[in-house]
């Protein structure tokens, strides 16, 4: 018998077979579990002791010992006493878990005027974040090394070592090549596309570097969120330019070039003719993207210069700027009906700038969204608020990177290469 447990949220595809035992697990005939196996059953919480991991997995106390002993060596798992764990006889029972001080993980989400920092523990949690404005239209040469800079003067106010990094997640608008680590296109971060971004953090840290679209990282920012309760999600990140995280199954979902969610330059009628940033006329953007939303505010008399100062007078309770934040939410909805219809999500989570709105946001989304999607598709569906704040991009970068260095196949090349 074979274990494997199944992240809150992983790559599209993965292991599948019959439920049983532990929801989030899935028992697959074949080979015994290996020590990432153990790992992940350990991570995720499912066993807490060597006896749950072997009547779990049916390995033997000699396997399970070994396969703990080697993930306690690497420092992956720590073990000791749990007081709220009662004895069986008399002394309480040695207990496993993630050793989530054994190093941390960088975090970095990059947008067109602002950069959210953070380093975070093995678990994923923020240690110390820091949000950066910068220029609008910087180049890679230009503000990546400030990145790194900053993430630098983390890692030295947390009293932490470079060597100490075991991943670095980085997060931008637009299309990403997952596989070089760089913008494919990005209309609002000109001069972007094509360069990889590994290279300025490996001045750094010699970690891996992982890099993906903002809202795909959004939505693994939901891995201790939302996605405990759904499997089946989609979030709508709305701020500066409009896009999607589509998660099925539990599964991040990129499409084939990685272009899955990239709704905000879906071409509507009521933008005809007019123009948008990624060249082209008509699209969704054009009518409700931050970028559009600011433009509109300035013909009305506002000064305004990012969407954040448009949602800030929406909250002081101004009519244009409510007026206008409702507006973009419907026609966002108008679109995102018809993934509702393609996809049947069981949530629709709402991040990004304008979801500082969120009343008056959602209100319009809800209007449009509900009347144009089919009643069994919007039947149970639920529309909420993002978990983690204005923190969720670092935590999904986290998340982002996390996954692949954490994951059971990662853990076990790692014991391979260390010849445990």
């Amino acid at each position: 018998m074979r274990v494997v447990t199944l992240s809150a949220i992983g790559n599209a595809g993965g292991p599948r077979g019959a439920r049983g035992g532990h929801a989030g697990v899935v028992v697959v005939p074949g080979d015994t579990a290996t020590a990432g196996e153990v790992f992940s059953l350990v991570r995720d919480g499912v066993v807490a002791t060597r006896s749950d991991i072997a009547r779990l997995t049916g390995l033997s106390r000699t396997a399970v010992a070994a396969r703990v002993q080697a993930l306690i060596d690497v420092g992956l798992v720590a073990e000791g006493t749990d007081p709220d764990r009662p004895p069986a006889s008399g002394r309480p029972p040695v207990v496993l878990r993630l050793d989530r001080a054994a190093g941390v993980v960088l975090a970095a989400a990059i947008g067109r005027s602002r950069t959210q920092l953070g380093v975070c523990d093995l678990d994923g949690q923020v240690l110390l974040a820091r949000d950066v404005d910068q220029e609008v239209g910087l180049t890679p040469d230009v503000l990546m090394p400030r990145v790194v800079a900053a993430l630098g003067e983390l890692l030295g106010e947390l009293g932490r070592d470079a060597a100490e990094v075991r991943a670095v997640g980085l997060s931008i608008p637009g299309t990403v090549d997952t596989a070089t680590g760089a913008s494919l296109d990005s209309p609002i971060m000109t001069g972007w596309d094509g360069v990889a971004l590994a290279p300025y953090v490996a001045e750094l840290a010699g970690a891996p570097v992982f890099v993906d679209n903002d809202a795909n990282v959004m939505a693994l920012s939901e891995r201790r969120g939302h996605l405990e309760a759904h499997r089946d999600l989609l979030f709508l990140k709305a701020s500066t330019g409009i896009g999607v995280g589509v998660v099925t199954g539990g599964r991040l979902v990129r499409g084939g070039l990685g272009a899955g969610g990239e709704i905000g330059h879906t071409k509507v009628p009521a933008a005809t003719g007019m123009a948008c940033r990624c060249g082209e006329s008509g699209c969704l953007e054009s009518l409700a993207s931050g970028w559009a939303l600011v433009q509109a505010a300035r013909e009305a008399g506002h000064e305004v210069s990012h969407v954040r100062d448009l949602v800030a007078l929406a909250g002081r309770g101004d009519p244009e700027a409510r007026h206008l934040v409702r507006e973009a939410g419907r026609r966002i909805g108008e679109v995102l009906a018809a993934a509702v219809n393609l996809l049947n999500p069981e949530a629709v989570v709402v991040g990004g700038d304008l979801a500082g709105a969120y009343d008056p946001f959602v209100a319009g989304l809800r209007e449009s969204l509900y009347s144009l999607a089919t009643a069994l598709a919007t039947r149970d569906l639920v529309i909420v608020a993002l978990t983690h704040g204005e923190r969720s991009g670092v935590v999904g970068c986290a998340a982002l990177a996390l996954r692949e260095v954490l994951d059971s196949t990662a853990v076990d090349r790692l014991l391979a290469a260390r010849g445990a």
